[in-house]
Formats: C-alpha cells, sequence, structure tokens
C-alpha cells in the first residue's frame, strides 16, 4: 500500500496548507469555520475517492490473478490426466 501512503500524503498536505491559508486570511471567525468546514469536506471526499479507486484496483488485480491461478489449475489437472492415460 506504498500507493496509499503517497496519496494519503498529499491529501493530508493540501489539507493543511489550506487551513493555514485560511486561518491566516483577516476574515470574520464565522466565514473563516464555515470555509474550514467546506474545505475539510472537500478533502475528505477526495481522500475517500482516492481511496476507493485505489482498493478497487488491489481487488481488480486480485480477481486477476485469481483467474489466472484457476486456468493453471485447470491446465495441470488436464496435464495429468493427459499424462495418467497416456500411461495407461
Amino acid at each position: 500500500m506504498n500507493t496509499g501512503k503517497v496519496v494519503l500524503s498529499i491529501a493530508a498536505s493540501m489539507a493543511v496548507g489550506a487551513l493555514l491559508g485560511i486561518l491566516f486570511a483577516p476574515d470574520k471567525g464565522s466565514n473563516t469555520r464555515r470555509k474550514i468546514a467546506s474545505k475539510g469536506k472537500e478533502y475528505a471526499d477526495d481522500v475517500k475517492e482516492k481511496y476507493n479507486d485505489i482498493v478497487d484496483g488491489v481487488a481488480e488485480k486480485f480477481e486477476s490473478l485469481k483467474h489466472g491461478a484457476e486456468n493453471l489449475l485447470s491446465r495441470g489437472k488436464d496435464e495429468l490426466a493427459n499424462m495418467q492415460k497416456s500411461n495407461a
């Protein structure tokens, strides 16, 4: 999950940068809190989407490996059956 850590680190860095930018901008407290909540939701949604993409990618690779293993097993069984027929 090295890619996941990189994505999470980038998202966290962006969130911290946005938060610091908002906190140091001259604005009313209520506006600042609203902006922080809004940006936090946006970043949480982005992280969730990227996490889901990573999970989907891993699931696809797993299914591909599973399918390949099933094919290999099937070919092995066929080869064993052919060897048994030729030895009989």
